[in-house]
This record gives C-alpha cells, structure tokens and sequence, in this order.
C-alpha cells in the first residue's frame, strides 16, 4: 500500500539540512509519496528508516539521467497516466540515429546537422538532444572513434547502440565521463556481457528484447546485478506494437507499481517513408517514450516532432505565459503603434508574428493577465480599463511616441471609452483576430 506523506515524514531525520534540494523533511517525504523524489535523496536517513520504508516509498518508475554537465538529460520519474490528472515532467528526449560506417567527413556533416536542429517557438527554443551512434560496422574500435566525433562535433548527450559488449565497452570507455546511454540491442544484453560493462562504467544501460517476457528476465537481471538506471526497449516493432508495448509499460508501473516495468522506454521511428516516421515518432512521444531515435534531419519532419513534444510536456495547469510591459518589434519610430494584448503566450505570440509579418515596426504592450487569453481575462475582470491605464503608467512609451493612440483588440472594444478616460490615451479599435493586423497596419493605422 502506498504510504502517506506523514508516514514517511516519521522516519526521515527531520534535521531540514536542506541536501535533498526542498526546504524542509516534511517537504522533502510529501515529494516522495507523490513519487517525485526517491528516498535515496535522502543523504541522513537512517539504515532503519531505510529499512522500514523500503521499495514502498520508491516512485514507480525510476529517473534516469543520460549525459553530463549541461548536456544531461533526466528521464522517468513520472508519476500520472495522464496528463490532466498532475503532469509530465520530463520531455522525451529526441535522438538522431548516426552510422558508424559513415566515414569521419560524412559523419561530421550529420551532427553539424543534427546541432542547427533548434527552432524558437511560444518563446522557447526546443531541439534534437541527442545522437545515437549505431554500431553498424560491428568493429569496436570504428565505434569507439565515431562515438567521441560525434559527442566532439555536436556537443549533445549519447546513445551508444550495438550488439556487441565489447562494442559498448569500448565505446563507453572512451566517453565514461560524458555518461552515455548503452544500448544492448537485439537481446544480446541475455547473456550479462552488457549489463556487466554498464556495472564496470556507472553508466545508463537500455536492454533491448523482444516480448515482455523477455524484457521482464533482462530487468530483473539487471536488478539483481545492482543496477538502477535502466531502460527498456521493445526492438525494431512498428507503430501499433509499439504504441502497445508503451501504454502496457506504464500502466503495469504507474497503476500496479511493477517494478521490472518501472522504467523509461526508449523507442525507435525508423520507418523507410520520412513521413510515416515522422507520424511514429509523434504517436511514441504521445503514448509516454522516454527516447526516440529517428534516421531523419529535415528541418520540417524534426519540428513537428519537437512541437508534439512541446505541446504534451507544457504543464497543463500553468498558463503559459510572457513577460508583462512594453516588447519592442523591429526599429519603432516616434509614430509606430502601440497594441495591447495579454502576457498569454498564444495570445502575445500571435500578435507579435502578424506585426513582423506586417513589417511595420510598433510595440506591443503585454498586460498582467495571469497568463489568460484577451475575452477570458475581460471576463474575469482581468483586462480592464485600470489594468491598461495602469500598465501605460508605468511603462516609458509617452517617451518614445509622439502620439497617444493605442490600438485595442477589437473583441474587447468595450474598453475604449473607459481606457482614454483612465489614461488619457486615444484608442483605435483593432481586428478582433491577430490575423487581420497586418492589413490593418498596412491601411488603416494612422498615428
């Protein structure tokens, strides 16, 4: 049965040292019995306490971390099914698959690719954030070789996938302090090979293997070998197995807390149409993976994978918000325009790509909603003619304009008489949609 908060609060030192990273020990046990922290944070906790807590108190999949410094990557650790019940908290990494049969210019090229992969969308710069070197030439010390090339050139986190143990050995060998992720593909971690070179290296280590069965035994090998940081892998499966293999996966850890399944999984989207891997790799990300390798680098196949990321791992109960006050677009003159909008990121975003696309310089000043759209924070009473008035105070744009004219969304042009009462501004009612604005700066804005 899981235990409460204050259950494992009476085993905790309670000193509020502070080492585990919270405030305090109450603070620190509630994180563990929401599954959000492990006990083993826990630097004072008593052998006893330990003992009398044990694998109940654990969160029911394990937190992973691939890489090192500001390439490390935290996977797992989650705790819902879905996502409107808490939320997910770590983003499933997106790797590049690159072939050591490539030689060293071809393979220099590929993560000189793979590192332009990033792209600024709501405000937040999203990427590819891995390699994974694939050990196609079976030859160890290639591996090895393209491995450190492909970590030097494209400074992102790896997966290291091969067959071989040697393979993996050698290759982990030479980045061990770079903590790769080693990948026993096929189901060659059975014999132990691989889990003894993870043990060797104090490296993350994904077992590969067809069926849960076979999954299950590689797991509880590995446990037993005293491993923690672990991966699963169904293989090479297509989209419904591997949308199978996911969601049986998570239920089997969240729901049942099965311990052998309490891992991320890592999947890959290597279908032979870009296209259809693309749509794979989409469903993975949906469907909880915790990696997915791709075999593609074109910048509009990697973005919509990167944008099914970002919508899934945003916290659905925190609006995504920008900055409040004045945004510059462009050069703005004394007689640029001045258009209100919300510090809703939707909102602020719209308004600001329709501008640029305009390309008449202005500002857009972004009032305190609480991160709520134009029509719900007028509702709320949110976006009122006393937050304008009082935003235009304390913002600098009388310095900068020679006019006093805002521009007002048109869905709430109800607030224009208040507004120029209150501030003493002039108002011009906008489009009711950002999409009109660049017609309405382009023909009817006049300062």
């Amino acid at each position: 049965m899981a235990l409460s908060g204050l259950d494992i609060y009476k085993h905790l030192p309670k000193t509020n040292c502070k080492e585990c990273g919270l405030a305090t020990c109450l603070a620190f046990a509630m994180k563990v019995a929401s599954g959000q922290a492990a006990l083993e944070e826990c630097p004072q906790l008593s052998d006893e306490g330990k003992s009398a807590l044990g694998e109940a108190s654990a969160p029911p999949q394990q937190l992973v971390k691939i890489g090192a410094g500001d390439k490390t990557i935290e996977l797992g650790q989650e705790t819902v099914l879905f996502r409107h019940e808490e939320r997910f908290h770590h983003p499933t990494a997106l790797a590049v698959r690159v072939s050591d049969e490539l030689d060293d210019a071809a393979v220099e090229e590929r993560c000189k690719e793979v590192a332009a992969l990033q792209f600024e969308r709501v405000g937040t710069t999203t990427m590819v954030d891995m390699l994974a070197v694939y050990n196609a030439s079976g030859d160890a010390a290639r591996f090895a070789a393209v491995a450190q090339l492909a970590s030097k050139v494209s400074g992102k986190a790896l997966a290291l996938m091969s067959a071989n143990a040697e393979s993996l050995r050698a290759a982990g060998q030479a980045l061990a302090t770079e903590r790769p992720l080693l990948w026993a593909l096929d189901g060659s971690a059975e014999d132990g090979a691989a889990i003894e070179v993870a043990k060797e290296l104090s490296l993350p280590l994904c077992l590969e293997a067809t069926g849960f069965d076979a999954i299950v035994a590689l797991a509880e090998k590995a446990r037993e070998a005293g491993l923690k940081e672990l991966m699963l892998s169904p293989g090479k499966v297509d989209a419904p197995a591997g949308i199978e293999f996911l969601t049986q996966s998570r239920r089997a850890a969240i729901m049942k807390k099965f311990r052998p399944l309490g891992y991320p999984i890592a999947m890959q989207a290597l279908a032979d149409d870009p296209m259809q891997a693309v749509v794979d790799a989409c469903w993975y990300v949906v469907k909880y993976a915790g990696v997915v390798v791709v075999d593609i680098t074109r910048p509009e196949q990697i973005l919509a994978i990167l944008c099914t990321r970002q919508d899934i791992y945003t916290n659905p109960q925190v609006p995504v918000q920008v900055e409040a006050g004045v945004h510059v677009i462009g050069e703005p003159g004394p007689d640029a325009p001045v258009l209100v909008t919300t510090n809703f990121a939707l909102s602020y975003y719209s308004v600001e790509s329709e501008v640029e696309a305009s390309r008449v310089p202005g500002y857009i000043l972004a009032i305190d909603t609480e991160g709520t759209s134009v029509l719900t924070a007028w509702a709320a009473d949110k976006l009122t003619d006393q937050s304008i008035a009082q935003a235009l105070a304390k913002s600098d744009l009388e310095a900068k304009v020679d006019h006093k004219k805002l521009v007002l969304p048109g869905l709430v042009a109800v607030l224009s008489g208040g507004v120029k009462e209150e501030s003493g501004w002039d108002v011009q009612v906008g489009p009711k949609e950002a999409s009109g604005l660049v017609s309405f700066l382009k023909t009817q804005w006049k300062p």
